[in-house]
């Protein structure tokens, strides 16, 4: 029973991290990155799609994407649904698919954008804190009810504080990749 607790906290805090990294691929760098079209949508004959199921995305210059629909009829609710997802960039439709020029990120939104990150960041880690916290209560209770020892209830909080460490330090890193890319010129 206490390894299935560590072993859930575990898959929480690795889903947490995973979660983080969507977050982060949604935040222009400057360079050209299909990724952050990740949560548009296009209604396409009534059903709600992600766009990168209708169109193919592709990148032919450090600050350029095409999104081409396989379908031609859908280039205008392509540009649409870019339009709303509210991106701040701005598609050329140019027929038969659509052009999206990236400007390039003054020195101030670039610590705007790096203050966001680590804003994620530190609501990834308060969720690990959280996780950790949900564990050892739950080892607690099995120390209460005299499932485990006293002894295995601290090894196994142990346990819960390596791993609330591990990915602590992994959000640490991730967070710290993305500022790096961010503030590169």
């Amino acid at each position: 029973m206490p390894d299935m607790i560590l072993l859930e906290v575990e898959e929480k805090m690795e889903q947490r991290v995973k979660d983080l990294r969507h977050e982060l691929a949604k935040i222009r760098t400057g360079r050209a990155n299909p990724n952050m079209f990740n949560d548009v949508h296009v209604d396409y004959y009534g059903v709600e799609t992600p766009i990168n199921q209708v169109a193919n995305i592709g990148v032919p210059e450090p600050t350029q994407l095409i999104v081409k629909p396989y379908d031609r009829s859908l280039v205008k609710d392509v540009e649409k649904a870019i339009l709303a997802a509210n991106l701040g960039v701005t598609p050329n439709n140019e027929g038969v698919q659509l052009r999206i020029v990236l400007p390039p990120l003054t020195r101030e939104r670039r610590v705007e954008l790096t203050k966001l990150v680590k804003k994620y960041g530190e609501e990834a880690k308060v969720s690990i804190r959280n996780y950790r916290r949900d564990g050892n209560d739950a080892i607690k209770k099995l120390e209460k009810a005299s499932e485990i020892s006293e002894d295995d209830s601290h090894g196994y909080q142990d346990d819960i504080q390596e791993l609330t460490n591990k990915y602590s330090e992994l959000i640490d890193k991730v967070v710290q990749e993305k500022d790096d890319d961010i503030m590169s010129i």
